[in-house]
């Protein structure tokens, strides 16, 4: 049976450590390095970095925080934000990240993802999909955080990224972004319908009854959290400890 993970998520903007809500407005909440201690002191199973500058989508950024992520975690750490070529990847990863986080780029060249995932491996390639619903209740893709519309079914995306290479999804739901009423369930059981690799969840995390919610109405292998931690009392200790009075079952750190 595959382990569930809890894993933080960490925005980066301009520096930064924020949280956003909807993808649109934001606040800071700290220090990334600062913020990746404390996750490794609270024995996370993995870590998620990403870059989410509107303007400058260089790479640079995150490679400059790796190494210092470095010094203070030894959890897997996940980067995304800006990859479009195999290049970017590969300096990403030669300065220590496990795995990398495509979205925008694979719309026009998915061949990025197979890229990748030759040279190190299909676990190393995170496709991230951004969803919002319509006026009519149907799923669509935008890519840009958010702020272009993709004109390809989520279906259609999905055995895409498939074909490609990629070794799991993150599905991220733009209206339940730090919401923190809950995760978009009618969203994450439609990719379950579609996907065969595994998938993490996130947006909208606000107690452990959603995680809970999410991980029995699902089987998402996993869920990204960051308002949950960001703006409660909460950690993956309290999470998984609550969470392993239903039966569910968490990687051994």
């Amino acid at each position: 049976m595959l382990k569930k993970r809890i894993i933080p998520i960490l925005q980066l903007l301009d520096g930064s450590l924020v949280k956003t809500q909807q993808f649109d407005s934001w606040r800071k909440v700290g220090d990334p390095v600062k913020s990746a201690g404390v996750y490794n002191s609270q024995y996370t199973d993995e870590l998620v970095l990403l870059n989410i500058a509107r303007r400058q989508r260089s790479i640079e950024q995150l490679a400059q925080l790796i190494p210092e992520i470095a010094k203070v975690s030894f959890m897997p750490l996940s980067v995304g934000g800006g990859i479009n070529h195999l290049d970017d990847a590969s300096y990403l990863i030669n300065q220590g990240a496990d795995k990398v986080i495509v979205n925008s780029s694979v719309y026009q060249h998915p061949e990025i993802i197979t890229q990748i995932a030759t040279q190190f491996g299909k676990q190393a390639v995170i496709v991230s999909i951004d969803v919002k619903q319509d006026d009519q209740g149907e799923f669509q893709l935008y890519s840009h955080c958010g702020q272009q519309l993709e004109k390809v079914t989520l279906a259609q995306h999905i055995n895409t990224c498939e074909q490609a290479g990629a070794g799991e999804f993150m599905i991220q739901s733009i209206e339940h972004d730090g919401m923190m009423s809950g995760f978009n369930l009618p969203l994450l059981n439609k990719v379950m319908a579609i996907a065969t690799i595994p998938v993490i969840g996130c947006s909208g995390s606000g107690n452990y009854q959603h995680l809970k919610e999410a991980f029995v109405e699902t089987d998402v292998s996993g869920l990204a959290c960051g308002s949950l931690f960001n703006f409660s009392d909460s950690n993956p200790i309290r999470a998984k400890n609550y969470l392993t009075n239903y039966d569910l079952a968490f990687k051994k750190v």
